[in-house]
């Protein structure tokens, strides 16, 4: 992937690519195919494909909502594919292809775009609908506009989209998993009495003031929401015992689910899950699996998750392969792992130094139909490149181009620091193909990333190339701010 697409030379400057305007003989439309359009839509220029797409009739609003997933982590293609798309004389997007659209442009910070992309969707008469403005709310958050995203639910009303008890909930969680919790109290007290504030608008800011460890305030919110006359839920509870193990208050977390039990609460799978992965990351092994058990033997059937947060504790805390022990146990009884289980298991052999087993399973989850994921590739990487093989964490990032799991901003991140380990020219050659390739994907780099590649650059005797990324993509527009050699 990076050695087939990136053109950069540290002399040279690249040559621009042909677009052909005209095409007397199109290739043939390809299958419906997911991998074969994504790999198509990747390596093809748009007047190309835009006459290959004409010809293809049998688009549907799954096929189009899978491509578009498929080209998650590389935004300008997958914004490209949705214009192409949008423009087919035989399809109308849907809804969903608008809200993955709408998300690809704000995580690019690409605003005009986001907003045209809303526009049309109110045209099209597709929306836009609470989820598409929590899509929106979440990213300007995440980017450091929580301001904007209040102005931002404010307005849902005048985008036809009016504001109700469940979109106002849904803003509430995207400030508190932001950990801006104190602006979505405050927000909560404002505009309780007009959206009717109910338990789960409670139950989040007391998730929110778990998440920044304050568990004394999260009790003083369930005590407010009985004061109103609200009633605590299993979830409200679960979400208390949660925060009593994230910070770390092991006694206040077992005290909670002893009264739990005195009170006769119905405790589910989600309780005991919550105890067992609680106990184990904490380094209670041995409590974790008492909880584990006692949770089969009160006849409460285990779920994934539950198998999962045990696999995960014995991986980190005690020995792989006791963690391994138990997934077979949980294949024994007809439980179907997800990418999850076997994310914890290969990055307990990563850890453990054992990479050829790792990569074994990753094989493995195929056999289930399930796919690796970009966490799973990721670490794969991580662990090569910790271990000094750079050059096969670079033969796992060449692999991820291939149609169904494209690299994220951490997987650019964790390779370019690697190209730092040995201080060579040629390593720090490939940390600026890699960064034009990850800005090219409409990743945007931290100011630090950046410089210090360029800084690579000039100290290893590189200096054309560096002067010709900053001009290249200074040029584009695709820095967030100003950047100097």
């Amino acid at each position: 992937m990076l050695l087939k697409t990136t053109k950069f030379c540290p002399k040279t400057s690249p040559k621009p690519r042909k677009l052909h305007h005209f095409c007397p003989h199109p290739p043939p439309a390809p299958p419906p195919d997911p991998n074969t359009i994504t790999n198509l839509i990747l390596e093809t220029d748009p007047q190309t494909l835009s006459h290959i797409f004409h010809n293809l009739t049998e688009w549907t609003p799954d096929l189009a909502c899978t491509i578009l997933k498929r080209l998650w982590n590389h935004g300008p293609k997958a914004l490209e594919f949705f214009s192409l798309l949008d423009r087919h004389n035989a399809y109308i997007l849907s809804a969903t292809a608008f809200d993955y659209a709408i998300d690809i442009a704000a995580r690019m910070r690409d605003y005009k775009t986001l907003w045209t992309l809303v526009a049309r969707m109110r045209a099209q008469k597709l929306g836009p609908s609470p989820k598409t403005f929590a899509i929106i709310t979440e990213r300007y958050v995440s980017c450091g506009k929580s301001d904007k995203a209040v102005k931002i639910f404010l307005s849902m009303h005048k985008h036809g989209c009016p504001q109700d008890l469940t979109s106002f909930n849904s803003f509430l969680d995207v400030l508190c998993k932001a950990k801006r919790v104190e602006m979505a109290y405050k927000l909560l007290k404002i505009f309780r009495g007009k959206f009717r504030a109910d338990t789960v608008s409670y139950s989040i800011i007391a998730n929110g003031f778990c998440l920044v460890k304050r568990t004394p305030k999260a009790l003083e919110i369930l005590k407010e929401m009985v004061e109103r006359g609200l009633s605590p839920t299993l979830t409200t509870y679960n979400i208390m015992l949660k925060g009593f193990f994230r910070a770390g208050q092991l006694n206040e977390a077992w005290k909670f689910f002893l009264e739990m039990k005195r009170r006769k609460c119905e405790i589910d799978v989600v309780t005991y899950t919550t105890m067992v992965h609680g106990f184990g990351v904490k380094g209670e092994v041995e409590r974790a699996r008492k909880v584990f058990d006692e949770m089969i033997g009160a006849g409460v059937l285990p779920s994934v998750a539950s198998y999962n947060a045990l696999i995960q504790v014995l991986c980190k805390k005690d020995d792989v392969e006791n963690g391994i022990l138990v997934f077979h146990e949980m294949l024994r009884k007809g439980y179907i792992p997800n990418v999850t289980t076997y994310n914890v298991i290969i990055r307990g052999l990563c850890h453990d130094g054992k990479m050829d087993r790792a990569m074994e399973y990753t094989e493995r989850m195929k056999d289930n139909q399930c796919d690796a994921n970009v966490q799973t590739y990721n670490v794969i990487i991580r662990y090569y490149c910790d271990a000094g093989e750079t050059e096969k964490g670079l033969e796992v990032f060449e692999k991820m181009g291939e149609g169904h799991c494209l690299p994220n901003l951490d997987t650019y991140n964790i390779l370019i620091s690697a190209m730092f380990v040995r201080k060579k020219s040629d390593d720090l050659l490939v940390a600026g193909k890699l960064l034009v390739e990850m800005i090219g994907r409409g990743f945007l780099p931290r100011k630090f990333i950046f410089n210090r590649v360029l800084n690579g650059l000039l100290l290893t005797g590189n200096q054309d190339f560096a002067r010709e990324i900053l001009r290249n993509e200074s040029g584009l527009g695709r820095l967030p701010r100003h950047f100097r050699l």
